[in-house]
């Protein structure tokens, strides 16, 4: 993704701010799956064809990491080894979301898009979060 295009999803050129906003942005969005997961593990199990325990476990395990990142994107310098844990977790969300759908998951017609989709959303986050760490290590800061 080219500095630019980088800098219009972001709508920010500063590599900091850019970072910080993908960071809140991955925050929000995986706390409004925690949310729901957890006010809503009964339907969205039988929706999905998951285990209403299972969706509240991972409701519990996602409220918990959408707050650290959105800690971290509220700290004015995100320390760099922190972020590549957010990126790295995020890879192996979107691998392990794979492996469980092929492996362990029966899920749903709606349940095998909603696992694609999501794991599809969280890599997206990590490159970006790994596309601004590195814009803001090269530049002078």
């Amino acid at each position: 993704m080219s500095t630019h295009q980088l800098a219009a999803l972001a709508r920010t050129a500063e590599p900091r701010l850019m970072l910080r906003r993908f960071l809140a942005l991955d925050a929000a969005v995986t706390g409004a799956n925690a949310l729901a997961y957890l006010a809503l593990s009964g339907p969205l199990g039988r929706w999905f064809g998951a285990g209403s325990g299972l969706l509240l476990a991972l409701g519990a395990f996602l409220a918990v990491y959408a707050g650290c990142v959105g800690l971290l994107a509220a700290r004015p310098r995100p320390p760099a080894l922190a972020v590549r844990a957010v990126v790295e977790a995020n890879l192996a969300w979107a691998a392990v979301s794979f492996v469980a759908l092929v492996l362990w998951l029966t899920p749903t017609a709606a349940g095998a898009v909603w696992t694609v989709l999501q794991a599809v959303v969280v890599t997206g986050f990590a490159l970006l979060q790994y596309a601004a760490l590195r814009r803001g290590q090269g530049s002078s800061e």
